[in-house]
């Protein structure tokens, strides 16, 4: 596995040297002639159906798009699966000796690598320090994909430690792993903490992706780059085996290019795990295209959330624009409601910081990890010892700040998590109750900014917030393009909605066909704007 160490040099001129003359493999045709690069999953499937096309030829047309556009420019891979090409022959033996186990057989995915594999590959969140601490067993989540037949391709790049180490950090950097890349505009962010999995979806280095979220890092690098991000209802997906944050926030969810991606991708991870207690009472189905229908906007009540419309020229047309199309397309506009977030922000962060170093110490010990880390503090001494390469950019003062929380039984921890709670489910139930409503939609967030190596994230407006501190289900898909940079709507409601916002999403994504694939330029043309 090659890693990307940082240079700052090399970081401002590579758009430049490499942008202009950047060549991705060639588009190979599917089935029907469907270029591969953007194929559904359900084309793929009847590919590999009618053998026109097999899971090793697959594996290897996204190996070969990683080798050469992935780590020439856009670093959202981490380490691919040494024993990719074997599984995918095995896969393909099989369908041919038995037959397909369903839609996902021989389907190469990429995993966040903050998810755990019981294989060769590494589980470490970005973090040097728990580079060759190999997990024992898989997460349960990959374990289903794995039942499902899907190809554990690799696991991409993160903002370390998903985001929860300095106020100043930049989103897609790991210490394992460099900078990701948008690849919309190679100096631009991709948001995160998925970052790799945004990218890779949207540069076609796997058939779909697998992200997690505590609050926007599903949704957020879905937005900027331009796919299609599910953050399911808490205890939906099983947590067990993924490196933890927030005990109450935390969620894996699927990344593709299209919704119906989406839902085949949560079917096959959806349900109860004995792991995890919030999973106990979860509402899980094994197939959620049932839900998905074209004309699913038709009637629908959908309560716009203008406080998250952004102060960006835009976004705002583009919003104004998309709110014409859902009108068109039947649904009921509630125009506004007010989800407010201020009241708990402050909240949910003390909550996060108890939770994480909490949490962090208990995986670490499940998972038999005897390194240099073994807790919040060992971390923080490892990174002060390898400070040149863990914090050539940013600090790690949240992670001071959470390794000085005490116990979850604090009255601190308790006051935040009852306020965080309360505040943020009235905050969604309650314009729902009053207005009759299916669904809350806002713009996700604001185009992708530059990436600032000096003043770290400028995230700019965002939506995330109120269902992830819910932990309600959030939806967002492709809506359309400001300056070249893509912007999604989201769709969010209460607990076990997903089937809604499925159905919903997907009316959307026919109605506007909105996603178009990345040209990877090496910044924006503005001059014409």
């Amino acid at each position: 596995m090659t890693r990307f160490t940082f240079d700052r040099r090399r970081f401002l001129g590579l758009a430049l040297a490499t942008g202009a003359a950047l060549a991705a493999p060639p588009r190979r045709s599917a089935p029907g002639g469907v270029a591969l690069d953007e194929a559904t999953l359900d084309q793929m499937a009847e590919g590999m159906r009618t053998g026109r096309w097999t899971s090793e030829g697959l594996a290897r047309h996204y190996l070969a798009r990683i080798r050469t556009l992935d780590r020439a420019s856009l670093h959202a891979v981490l380490e691919v699966n040494p024993e990719a090409l074997d599984i995918a022959r095995a896969l393909d033996r099989e369908r041919r000796e038995k037959g397909p186990r369903g839609p996902l057989h021989g389907i190469p995915v990429l995993l966040k690598d903050n998810i755990d594999t019981g294989d060769r590959m590494q589980t470490t969140a970005g973090s040097l320090a728990l580079e060759g601490a190999k997990a024992p067993v898989d997460a349960p989540i990959v374990a289903r994909l794995r039942a499902a037949g899907a190809l554990i391709l690799g696991k991409t790049n993160l903002s370390e430690w998903a985001n929860l180490r300095s106020s100043h950090s930049i989103s897609g950097w790991s210490g394992r792993g460099g900078l990701t890349r948008n690849p919309y505009a190679l100096d631009r962010n991709c948001s995160g903490s998925s970052s790799g999995s945004g990218a890779a979806v949207a540069a076609c280095l796997c058939a779909a992706a697998v992200g997690t979220e505590t609050d926007g890092s599903i949704v957020s690098p879905a937005t900027s780059c331009g796919i299609v991000g599910l953050k399911p209802t808490v205890g939906l997906l099983s947590r067990a085996g993924i490196i933890p944050l927030s005990h109450t926030q935390d969620t894996a969810g699927p990344m593709t290019r299209k919704v119906r991606d989406a839902a085949i991708l949560l079917g096959a991870m959806a349900g109860p795990d004995p792991r995890d207690p919030a999973t106990a009472g979860c509402k899980a189905y094994p197939d959620y295209t049932v839900f998905l229908d074209a004309g699913g906007l038709k009637g629908a009540r959908l309560g716009v959330a203008r406080n998250f419309f952004s102060g960006n020229r835009g976004v705002l047309e583009l919003m104004e624009t998309t709110l014409k199309t859902l009108t068109a397309a039947g649904a009921v506009l509630v125009d506004p409601v007010d989800v407010p977030t201020a009241d708990y922000e402050k909240p949910e962060l003390e909550a996060m910081l108890y939770e994480f170093k909490a949490g962090l110490r208990a995986y670490l010990q499940g998972r038999g990890v005897t390194g240099p880390v073994v807790d919040m503090a060992s971390l923080i001494a490892f990174n002060e010892r390898m400070k040149a390469k863990e914090m050539p950019l940013f600090g790690q003062e949240l992670l001071y700040e959470a390794q000085a929380k005490g116990p979850l039984t604090d009255s601190a921890y308790l006051k935040a998590l009852e306020t965080c709670r309360t505040l943020s489910r009235a905050g969604i139930d309650g314009p729902m109750d009053t207005h009759r409503l299916d669904a809350i939609i806002a713009p996700t967030g604001t185009p992708a900014w530059v990436t600032d190596l000096v003043n770290g994230d400028n995230y700019g407006t965002s939506c995330a917030t109120p269902a992830a501190v819910a932990g309600y289900p959030h939806l967002t898909v492709p809506a359309g393009f400001v300056m070249g940079l893509p912007v999604g709507l989201s769709f969010f409601g209460r607990a076990w909605s997903e089937p809604v916002l499925l159905k919903l999403g997907y009316a959307f994504e026919q109605a506007t066909k909105a996603r178009r694939a990345p040209k990877y330029l090496p910044t924006l043309d503005l001059s014409s704007s």
